[in-house]
């Protein structure tokens, strides 16, 4: 059974006719496009704004219409996935690089659903290294900042090359070991100049669907005014 595709494919039920969707990037919100991709060939009347290169081709693939923000108000959902998910539901992303857009993205909708399977869920953020995305200019002393708030990090390579993100960056994977406040981290990351944003998705999930192994999906609704 795969956990990732259940749990994606349940918060593609809460898509309805007319709506606007923010379609996340990596290998859980892949299973969303594609299954919005199906919904869509069936009849469904959406348009979407992707939160990376990767899910734009998906979406063309699949037959999903595609805006910009100044074709729209407001995003009404967001379906992305996460490396990890702690007991507040506060959450790591960017492990497929695309934090950034994946933030301004969620953070411009009325609903962020979050779908991840079980091995995601934390009790505390940390294990998974936390993405930082940063300028090229200067980032030698970026990054000696970035470790002065008491991480051990590195500059992302992939397929022997430095990693550049699709808005022109460099990520750092910075290793903290277990964060015991992700909101005061986020706060100490977001005003080192030269940082752009972090993977830190602070009080921003209004839903967490998990898929599980044996079939099973869970979900919780989260209020952060409670």
């Amino acid at each position: 059974m795969n956990a990732k595709r259940i749990a994606a494919e349940r918060a593609v039920d809460y898509i309805d006719d007319n709506m606007v969707v923010g379609l996340g990037t990596g290998s859980t919100a892949y299973w969303a496009i594609k299954k919005l991709g199906q919904r869509v060939q069936s009849g469904l009347n959406i348009s979407a704004i992707a939160t990376s290169m990767k899910s734009e081709e998906l979406a063309r693939e699949t037959g999903i219409k595609l805006v910009s923000f100044s074709d729209i108000g407001e995003i009404d959902i967001t379906i992305d996935g996460a490396d990890e998910v702690d007991k507040d539901f506060n959450l790591i992303k960017g492990g497929g690089g695309a934090l950034l857009r994946e933030k301004i993205v969620a953070a411009s909708c009325k609903e962020f659903i979050v779908v991840v399977d079980e091995s995601k869920m934390v009790k505390h953020l940390g294990e998974f290294p936390l993405p930082v995305e940063i300028v090229k200019f200067g980032y030698e002393i970026t990054i000696k900042k970035l470790e002065s708030l008491g991480c051990e990090s590195h500059l992302r390579v992939k397929d022997d090359k430095v990693f550049i993100t699709d808005n022109g960056n460099y990520i750092i994977d910075c290793h903290f070991g277990k964060i015991e406040d992700p909101k005061n981290l986020r706060n100490k990351i977001s005003i080192i100049p030269g940082v752009v944003d972090s993977g830190l998705f602070v009080n921003m999930a209004n839903r967490v669907i998990i898929g599980h192994q044996n079939g099973d999906v869970e979900e919780f609704e989260v209020d952060y005014k409670s």
